[in-house]
Formats: structure tokens, C-alpha cells, sequence
């Protein structure tokens, strides 16, 4: 699947021209938005039938410096699946110095509108088991119903 592309703007940097840390989280965001649109399941819609997905964690790991004006690539996919969580992986890479310049995760939980954790399996299954075909791995216990 193609990553998506976020062109780093000036206001996204410091007095010494680099990228602020808290940027890299917010270019996540846009990923994983663009990931479940081309997947299918756009966010809109699932908070527009009431699932919302909170962040529950997200990790970095920062190699290399992104500066204003660069094109950063940004690869997402699904790590692990629990019965009410996601958590996604994400790679950032500089294609023009070919350096990957962030590793990231994001763990997601599901809820409904009243905050009440659902079971994707059961409330989303077509979600589900398009998730569970993205998986790296098909081991049974990173989709069971946890």
C-alpha cells in the first residue's frame, strides 16, 4: 500500500530550522486517517455510527532530523489486534536522503458513545477481518478476542 506523504511545513519547526518532536505524532494522526479511508473504513464514519477510537499509548523512536520543505513518507500498518484494541506501526522515511528518520506505534481502544468498550469482532467484523488479513504475522493469538 502506497505511504502516505506529509511535506513538513515551516511552523512544524524550531529556531533551528528541524522538525519539533511533537509533530511526528500529529503526522500519525494523518496517516491513520488516510490508512482507514483506503482500507475502507474511513473514522468519519465510524463516529458517525457511534465507535470511537481514543488513543491509548504511542511510542517514538526519533533517528533523523526532518527539516521545512522535506517530503516524508509514511508507511502504516497494523501490529497486534486485541479484542477492543489496535495498535498500528508506523515507518517515516526521507526518500530524497533515503534515511528512515521516525519508527512509531499507536495503540487505539474501541468505545461507544457512552465510553463502553465493544468487542471489534462483534461490533465491526468486516473491520475485524480486514484488519486481521493485515496482520504481519497470522499467528491466532494477535487476533483473538483478548
Amino acid at each position: 500500500m502506497r505511504p502516505y506523504i506529509h511535506k513538513v511545513q515551516y511552523y512544524e519547526t524550531d529556531r533551528m530550522g528541524v522538525t519539533h518532536h511533537a509533530n511526528y505524532v500529529r503526522w500519525m494522526e494523518e496517516a491513520r486517517i488516510d490508512y482507514l479511508n483506503r482500507i475502507g473504513f474511513p473514522y468519519a464514519a465510524m463516529e458517525e455510527a457511534g465507535i470511537v477510537s481514543p488513543v491509548r499509548s504511542v511510542s517514538c523512536v526519533y533517528l533523523r532530523s526532518c527539516t521545512f520543505d522535506d517530503e516524508i513518507e509514511i508507511a502504516v500498518s497494523p501490529l497486534r489486534m486485541g479484542g477492543a484494541s489496535l495498535t498500528l506501526q508506523y515507518e517515516m522515511r526521507n526518500p530524497r536522503k533515503d534515511e528512515t528518520v521516525c519508527t512509531a506505534t499507536s495503540e487505539h481502544v474501541f468505545l461507544d458513545r457512552e465510553g463502553h468498550i465493544l468487542r471489534l469482532k462483534r461490533a465491526m467484523p468486516d473491520f475485524w477481518d480486514a484488519l486481521l488479513a493485515l496482520l504481519p504475522e497470522k499467528d491466532p493469538a494477535m487476533g483473538g478476542e483478548g
